[in-house]
């Protein structure tokens, strides 16, 4: 019985050894969890993002025996694992950061890159407004020099008229009345005047024979046709002028050399224009034609 205890006892003895050296090593083991302790402090990683992470320092303390401890128990793994699993938590939480980080800058660029589309497209629509309003501008100003020039033609030759129409009034020997034709043919003439601007009426009567008779002959014919032309078509008086030239001898539009004498009573109606109608026609295309 007596070799049987001293033959346990130094058993007991060599599987207590490893228990008391891994319990001396406790207090060593303590410090990587502390290590952990700072990530709740405001100069940690979490906290600082920008800050870089220190390497962990791995555990030097190798126990009673010399070197790791051949019986760790899992409390030991444990705590020597649990620095590791920090710090990967540590580093998923920091790449989360930085995903979402990621997101709302491309977000944020996203958005300014739409503005700017948009603030772009809307530049492009004023440019084009402004390149229209340009153009209609640019016609305004040639319509308008080209209407000055007219204006400044029909000024410098208001003076001059032209002969648009004429009609010539026969009449019987010795009679001052207008026969249905002579009408006819003023009613005519008239129509053409309706709404002008810019003309006058020429009326010249002619008589056969000589000296003062002659002279007032041919005025009452052309008292007649003035007359007809005024009440019947209401011609404005100071467009017209007239004048009796009796038996005077007149040159012809197709030759100015020659001179011819009247030849019967007759009365020649001419109708003359300036070039004011013509700038009233070219007048009314061109105030429609302005921008609004």
């Amino acid at each position: 019985m007596k070799n049987r205890f001293l033959f346990v006892l130094p058993l007991v003895a060599t599987l207590a050894l490893p228990v008391i050296a891994q319990q001396s090593s406790t207090a060593p083991d303590q410090q990587p969890v502390a290590q952990m302790q700072p990530a709740t402090d405001p100069n940690s990683p979490m906290a600082n993002p920008d800050k870089q992470l220190e390497p962990l320092k791995p555990d030097t303390h190798e126990g009673f025996w010399g070197h790791m401890n051949p019986f760790a128990r899992k409390k030991y793994v444990q705590r020597q694992l649990s620095p590791i699993r920090d710090r990967a938590n540590e580093l998923d939480e920091l790449t989360a950061n930085n995903s979402r980080m990621l997101k709302d800058v491309d977000s944020r660029a996203t958005a300014g890159i739409q503005r700017a589309d948009q603030h772009a497209s809307l530049a492009d629509q004023h440019a084009v407004d402004a390149a229209n309003r340009a153009q209609a501008a640019n016609q305004t100003a040639q319509q308008a020099s080209t209407h000055l020039e007219s204006v400044s033609h029909v000024v410098q030759n208001l003076d001059q008229y032209q002969s648009a129409n004429s009609v010539e009034i026969r009449f019987k020997p010795g009679a001052a009345m207008l026969s249905k034709n002579a009408k006819d043919a003023l009613d005519q003439l008239a129509e053409t005047m309706k709404d002008q601007k810019g003309y006058v009426v020429e009326v010249q009567g002619f008589t056969p024979g000589h000296g003062t008779a002659s002279l007032q002959q041919s005025q009452h014919l052309a008292d007649s046709v003035v007359r007809y032309l005024v009440i019947n078509h209401q011609i404005p008086v100071y467009r017209i002028y007239e004048l009796g030239l009796g038996n005077a001898k007149m040159q012809t539009a197709s030759d100015d050399t020659m001179a011819r004498p009247a030849h019967g009573s007759r009365v020649e109606v001419t109708l003359l224009k300036n070039g004011v109608g013509a700038l009233q026609a070219s007048q009314q295309p061109t105030s429609m034609s302005q921008p609004q």
